[in-house]
């Protein structure tokens, strides 16, 4: 078996573009962990490695039930990595399809809860998705934690244009398209993408085998309806739609204020918001002739 340090890697539990993480064993603490390796062909590239290493710190310094937390950071063979909780239950990504509506809101609640301790941090994620969120079996009833800040962002960087990062069936429209600024609020509609996933068993928008929306589709969309026939409390329908407006203004403000509205869901409140759909034009209008013009710049300074 291939060990690092003391840890032996037993099992690998996802692998990325820039990392693989695996089950392991500490025969120190005789006790199972789990264990992020930076991949091979990004281990010699100094900025790939000081962003592995800052999100390793950053997990470390938020200390949190809901965040998984980093004991231990290593190199080996000139691989950087960093040794984590096993938080056993596996990830939000295999209860799609398998839970009832009364659990999918509870897991969705849980899992905004645990994205609110990052913004109270001063933290966006910007890669909300199933497989991010870890379930944790240890707890009555199941818990949840956030996991893998690779793509996190101090919200004080995130008002101005960055670097287009994140999985992106779960992307905001600001933050997919990188027209301006964002805040904690593309979180909250990537939890929206979370919740209608664990409550359907599909994604919100029909892409037809893409993985997003073009610029113009996005301008156009209108938040889906839950099924008719989903036994969900009267408001949550009205709360997802509005976590999955385009326009992040008539998104719920936190992740925490998403989360409660979820499990104690307001059919007025929601449900009467100002219509969307010209202020999303002429901000969509604005974002894609932006997007346009970045683009342009970046390829007359090369």
């Amino acid at each position: 078996m291939q060990k690092l340090g003391r840890y032996v890697l037993a099992d690998m539990l996802g692998a990325g573009s820039f990392a693989t993480v695996w089950k392991a064993y500490d025969a120190g603490l005789d006790t199972d962990v789990a264990v992020k390796v930076l991949a091979d062909n990004w281990a010699a590239n100094a900025d790939v490695r000081e962003r592995f290493l800052a999100e390793a710190r950053l997990l470390r310094r938020i200390a949190s039930p809901r965040v998984v937390r980093v004991h231990d950071v290593g190199v080996q063979e000139g691989r950087p990595f960093f040794v984590m909780d096993y938080v056993r239950g596996g990830t939000l990504a295999e209860r799609i399809g398998r839970c009832g509506p009364g659990e999918a809101l509870r897991l969705a609640a849980e899992a905004a809860y645990a994205v609110e301790v990052l913004h109270g941090a001063g933290v966006v994620h910007r890669d909300v998705k199933p497989s991010n969120l870890l379930l944790d079996t240890a707890r009555t009833p199941p818990g949840v934690l956030v996991a893998d800040l690779g793509s996190a962002k101090q919200l004080a960087d995130a008002s101005g244009l960055t670097v287009t990062t994140g999985t992106p069936a779960y992307m905001a429209p600001e933050q997919a398209f990188g027209a301006g600024g964002f805040d904690g609020r593309a979180d909250v509609y990537a939890l929206g993408v979370v919740a209608f996933e664990l409550l359907t068993g599909r994604k919100p928008f029909g892409l037809g085998g893409r993985t997003t929306l073009t610029p113009e589709e996005a301008a156009a969309s209108v938040p889906p309806r839950l099924p008719g026939e989903l036994a969900v409390p009267p408001g949550v329908d009205a709360v997802l739609r509005a976590a999955l407006s385009v326009d992040p203004a008539h998104r719920p403000c936190t992740a925490r204020e998403f989360a409660d509205a979820l499990l104690s869901p307001d059919s007025t409140r929601w449900a009467h918001r100002p219509p969307a759909r010209r202020t999303r034009l002429a901000v969509w209008t604005a974002a894609v002739a932006l997007f346009a013009l970045t683009t342009a710049l970046t390829w007359l300074l090369r």
